[in-house]
């Protein structure tokens, strides 16, 4: 009976983890024994007890607990230095950015440890229950609205008082993904009037739909992927879009920006001389501060001021609604478990060329086997 290992993540500050007492019970009736590391749960104040209730072993340390293995799962990636801890042939399934990690993908390869990473998930309909991306993207919107609204020294909506009345917030979303949809959503709902815009018109709809205002800029031809992303602008589309949104983001109490090019460094959609023209204590909230920022002057993981501009670019949004977070990720990898395990084995069937798993199987026996990440190493070799 194959054993699914759930380590503690070892990320600082990190509170959710890949796995639920609830989910317990959905992965022993595939068929396979669940083994969780002491603390596993502590972030979100899930004690070892519920989990052994629930079915799962707990190891008495991680040299235990990737020795008895045939599969880890996780949120982020297990620190290099603990690769060899495991067995050869164990499954690792996680986020792995693999566009950045050449040398983690390199030791993966050399331990022979097979990976799947949770970014790579296609984004088809089949996918969309084990969309982690998606799922965490969602709850980060939400999150950026909060940060953004505790740091604002005024309200958001229209308030009508015997004192007078004030004027509601104007909210300024970059960006109509995931992560920008639930954006705007969030602060209509706070009574927000907002505006958005994105490269990609056929959103527009979607931000109407929610309430929002589209901010129309010709750009010219652009697009999105046929997963769903947009494609990069050359650099004359850039200066029009950061010109035909200026006057937006000068008018705006709050300005959220989510573009973030999947496997790329993230456009500069705000310059420091776009933040000058804000009023003193407006603030912006930097999505991507974290691969190098949407904005001039925001620092991955900090809180900073710029021309009396608050810039917030704390990242690891999803963290900040930990319990939330842990529930969706963790279904998220039952649902991808499930969706290729082997009924009478329990383990996973890795069919290379199923449509999902070529996407996000990236080494296995040795090799890197994602020919995306492969042809994206040939290029940068070139």
């Amino acid at each position: 009976m194959p054993t699914l290992a759930f380590p503690k993540e070892t990320l600082g500050g990190e509170k959710r983890c890949a796995l639920l007492p609830a989910n317990v019970k959905a992965y022993k009736l595939l068929g396979v024994d669940v083994l969780i590391e002491s603390g596993l749960g502590d972030g979100i104040h899930l004690h070892d007890e519920v989990y052994k209730q629930a079915g799962a072993k707990v190891a008495d340390n991680r040299q235990t607990l990737f020795q008895s293995a045939d599969v880890i799962l996780g949120i982020h990636k297990l620190p290099q230095h603990e690769l060899a801890l495991c067995r050869p042939d164990t499954l690792l399934i996680s986020y792995l950015d693999p566009f950045n990690a050449p040398d983690y993908l390199e030791q993966l390869c050399q331990q022979r440890l097979t990976s799947i990473s949770m970014e790579m998930i296609p984004r088809i309909s089949r996918c969309q229950k084990m969309d982690a991306l998606s799922s965490q993207a969602s709850l980060a919107g939400y999150v950026m609205v909060a940060k953004a609204v505790s740091a604002l020294q005024s309200v958001l909506p229209m308030m009508m008082t015997p004192a007078g009345t004030l004027k509601p917030a104007k909210v300024f979303v970059i960006g109509a993904g995931v992560a920008g949809l639930q954006a705007i959503a969030t602060a209509k709902r706070l009574g927000a009037a907002v505006t958005a815009f994105d490269t990609r018109t056929v959103v527009a709809e979607q931000v109407q739909s929610l309430g929002a205002k589209f901010l129309q800029i010709d750009l010219g031809e652009t697009g999105q992927t046929n997963q769903g992303y947009a494609q990069s602008l050359t650099a004359e589309q850039m200066q029009k879009q950061q010109q035909g949104q200026a006057k937006c983001i000068a008018e705006s109490d709050i300005v959220i920006t989510t573009a973030q090019l999947f496997g790329r460094k993230p456009p500069l959609l705000i310059d420091a001389n776009t933040i000058a023209q804000m009023k003193p204590g407006s603030v912006i909230v930097d999505m991507a501060a974290e691969n190098g920022g949407n904005v001039a002057g925001s620092v991955a993981g900090e809180t900073v001021c710029v021309s009396g501009v608050t810039i917030i670019g704390t990242g690891n949004w999803a963290n900040e609604v930990a319990s939330d977070a842990s529930q969706m990720y963790a279904s998220n990898l039952v649902n991808l478990f499930s969706e290729f395990c082997d009924a009478a084995t329990g383990s996973l069937s890795l069919d290379l060329q199923d449509e999902i798993l070529g996407h996000c199987v990236i080494t296995h026996q040795g090799q890197i086997v994602n020919q995306t990440i492969q042809s994206h190493f040939q290029k940068e070799v070139a």
